[in-house]
Order: structure tokens, then sequence, then C-alpha cells
């Protein structure tokens, strides 16, 4: 079983993607490869924000089922 890759790297190979999809030397077709790469990375990124998301909500939800609306703010430690 493939061992499940963290969403940072999954957003260091979209960078790393669309870094070699900016290169001017690539040929029609490794543009066209790149670009349904960085699509799919991009979508697997995007559903992994999503359940986090949802993971928080839950999380948030009073236990009547409302969900509470929080700040969520980063808080620089010295």
């Amino acid at each position: 079983m493939p061992e499940k890759k963290s969403f940072e790297t999954y957003m260091s190979e979209l960078t790393e993607t669309v870094k070699q999809l900016e290169n001017k030397d690539n040929t029609l077709d490794q543009s066209l490869e790149l670009f349904e790469r960085g699509m799919r990375l991009a979508k697997t990124c995007r559903e992994i924000l999503d359940n986090a998301q949802q993971r928080v909500d839950i999380l948030l939800k009073n236990p009547d089922g409302t969900i509470r609306e929080e700040n969520f703010t980063a808080e620089e430690k010295e």
C-alpha cells in the first residue's frame, strides 16, 4: 500500500510542477503532462483542505448540533 503523503508534500510537488511548467523550453506534450499533473495535485490539495475543514466543523459543534463560530488567529510564540 503506498504511503500517504502530507499536504505540505503535495504543495511542494505542485510548486515544483508549476516551476517546470513555466520553463519555456518544454514541448507541447511536456507542458500538457505538467499541466495535468498540476491539476491533479491541486485537486488533491483542495480535498485535503476540505477534509480538514470538515474535521474543524465537527470539533466546533455544540451538543445540540449547532456550530459555534470561533476566530482562529495565529499567535506568534516568542
